[in-house]
C-alpha cells in the first residue's frame, strides 16, 4: 500500500483548482453570441422619422455587451441590441424607430444592409 503525505495531496488537490478557476474566469468573461465580426448582426444605417424629418442614423459602435450604438446628424443617436428594443439617447424622443426590435425595422424598412 503507497501512502501519500499531506503536501503531496495538497499539490495534487492545487492542479484541478487552478484548472477549474481559469476555465470559469473564461466562462464569466464570455462576450455575448453575435458573429465573429459583431458590426455583420447589425444593419448599417437604421431610417426613422420624427417631427416631419427624416434621419439616418449609422452604425458607429458594437459595446462587449452587444448593445449598438447609432448616431445621425444634431447630435442624436440611439441603441439597440439583438433581442431588445430601440430605445433614444439623451432628451430626443426618437421618433418612428423607438420601441421596435431589429426584426420590425428590418420588416418595415426602416433597417438598411451594406449589400455587396
Amino acid at each position: 500500500m503507497v501512502y501519500l503525505s499531506p503536501r503531496t495531496i495538497t499539490a495534487f488537490l492545487k492542479i484541478p483548482v487552478a484548472m477549474l478557476a481559469t476555465c470559469g474566469a473564461s466562462l464569466l468573461s464570455s462576450p455575448p453570441a453575435y458573429a465573429q465580426d459583431p458590426f455583420d448582426d447589425f444593419p448599417l444605417v437604421i431610417s426613422c422619422e420624427n417631427k416631419g424629418t427624416y434621419h439616418a442614423f449609422y452604425l458607429s459602435r458594437v459595446t462587449k455587451d452587444g448593445t449598438a450604438t447609432y448616431s445621425a446628424s444634431d447630435r442624436i443617436a440611439g441603441t439597440i441590441t439583438l433581442d431588445g428594443k430601440a430605445k433614444a439617447v439623451g432628451g430626443s424622443d426618437g421618433g418612428s424607430c423607438v420601441g421596435k426590435t431589429l426584426k420590425e425595422l428590418r420588416a418595415s424598412g426602416q433597417a438598411h444592409d451594406l449589400k455587396s
